[in-house]
């Protein structure tokens, strides 16, 4: 059986992707505790949905980046093909 192997520049990017949407995450929290005059400490209590809510931006992302690249390469394959 073969093996996979992933490189450790993908996981370093896929790691700044999702650190990226953990980011955004946040600040909506952040934002939506200073909007509705919360108490300070639901920041740190809602943590568990800023997750669920990171993760939802990361695979929402995967998916345009997937879109984006498969277009990418149907173009580029179209090219390809007209020139030959």
């Amino acid at each position: 059986m073969k093996d996979i192997v992933i490189k450790s520049r993908h996981v370093r990017l896929e790691l700044l992707v999702f650190g990226i949407c953990f980011i955004v995450a946040f600040f909506v929290n952040l934002g939506a505790v200073i909007y509705y005059h919360r108490p300070s400490i639901e920041i740190l209590s809602q943590l568990g949905f800023v997750v669920v809510i990171a993760l939802s931006f990361y695979f929402l992302t995967a998916a345009v980046r997937m879109i984006c690249a498969l277009l990418a390469f149907g173009i580029k394959k179209l090219t390809k093909s007209n020139i030959q």
